[in-house]
């Protein structure tokens, strides 16, 4: 049997590796190739987050979804 991922944990890691680059790409300003790059990362980091930090935000137990009728 495979063992599961710590999804939680990986939603961290996610969360550090995007405060690190919004932080590289401010300080990109000056530097236009920095500041490209940290939007392709960026980009990386948000499909993570779709695959993995979404999905711990909706199985959070305090959550509470709308209903629909």
């Amino acid at each position: 049997m495979t063992a599961q991922p710590d999804i939680e944990k990986l939603d961290e890691q996610i969360q550090r590796l995007k405060q690190a680059a919004l932080a590289l790409s401010e300080m990109g300003d000056q530097f236009p190739a920095v500041k490209r790059n940290t939007a392709r990362v960026l980009s990386s980091i948000k499909m993570m987050e779709i695959n993995v930090s979404d999905v711990v935000r909706l199985t959070e137990p305090d959550i509470t979804l709308p209903v629909q009728r």
